[in-house]
């Protein structure tokens, strides 16, 4: 029984916002938010073992072991977000690109504070996991994005299968994936237009490629803990370079720069005064979250 449904369904409405944007991971809300070890142990239980329960203890007995309760209510707020907000926040990083990535970078920032203090000590081992990690997504985020006129089925599925990873990796976003693989715009055309076709097949593939990997980032979680924390945290540090929000667009790439830069070359002001405070406000509700969870 979930404790506090409401305050789960808004996690997920915060993990399917992360997700529409590519450059979040709802895997970065899932970790500030005190869920992620929980998340990834009810959906490693959904599989063989579990309908085996079903089919000899009943639905209930099922229900419990997978931590149904936690997964329906947690994948209503996701879904109710990805559909409700996509639009929005496509329509916000398009009139206010600025403001909304300071967001973002203040988010994580804090977010790379919190997970920092869930390790014992930044040993050897943990420092070489840390910079890999942040090494990984800051490649990945400059790396430039496919373009797929018209994928068919079959890429959906792959693209969900391998997207959905990135969904629960804090610091490497679903999105950005779909964006470089060259699905990122149908999926969002498939959304809009609710072309359930699409959209079944690629949830198809979010489901194989969530149960197998589900698992295998679990084991870690539970082996080797410390490094796992690390590079996880190294990701979620690396993925600033996609989410920096002063940029200079070279060729079809585009180069991160000062705010200084940024006015000298566009004559656009940097909007710093917009953007240090809404950083500011992303690090205030992360500590606040934090300090609920605590109470």
């Amino acid at each position: 029984m979930v404790k506090n449904p409401l305050l789960l369904f808004f996690k997920g409405i915060a993990m399917g916002a992360a997700d529409v944007v590519p450059g979040v991971s709802g895997g970065t809300i899932a970790f500030i938010t005190g869920i992620y070890d929980e998340l990834l142990g009810s959906i490693k239980k959904v599989g063989p073992e579990a309908l085996g329960v079903l089919f000899r203890q009943g639905f209930f007995a099922f229900w419990h072991f997978i931590n149904g309760s936690f997964l329906l209510t947690l994948g209503c707020g996701i879904f109710l977000s990805l559909f409700t907000l996509a639009k929005l926040i496509s329509w916000l990083l398009v009139t206010h690109p600025i403001p909304v990535w300071s967001f973002f970078v203040g988010l994580v920032l804090v977010s790379v504070w919190h997970m920092l203090r869930q390790l014992p000590g930044l040993q050897i081992t943990t420092f070489v996991s840390l910079v890999v990690g942040a090494g990984l997504a800051w490649w990945i985020s400059g790396m430039t994005p496919a373009h797929a006129a018209d994928p068919s089925l079959p890429v959906f599925f792959a693209c969900g299968a391998v997207a959905v990873c990135a969904m629960i990796l804090p610091g490497i976003s679903g999105s950005f994936l779909l964006l470089l693989m060259g699905v990122y715009q149908p999926v969002l055309n498939a959304v809009s237009t609710l072309n359930f076709m699409v959209l079944g097949v690629l949830a198809a593939g979010c489901v194989i490629g969530l149960l197998i990997f589900s698992r295998v980032l679990s084991w870690l979680l539970i082996h080797v803990r410390s490094m796992t924390f690390a590079f996880l945290t190294g990701l979620m540090l690396g993925s600033v370079n996609k989410l920096w929000p002063w940029k200079q667009v070279d060729t079809d790439t585009m180069v991160n720069i000062l705010p200084q830069t940024y006015e000298q070359l566009t004559g656009e002001s940097a909007q710093l005064a917009i953007a240090i405070p809404m950083a500011l406000l992303a690090i205030i509700i992360v500590l606040a979250v934090e300090r609920l969870a605590q109470r």
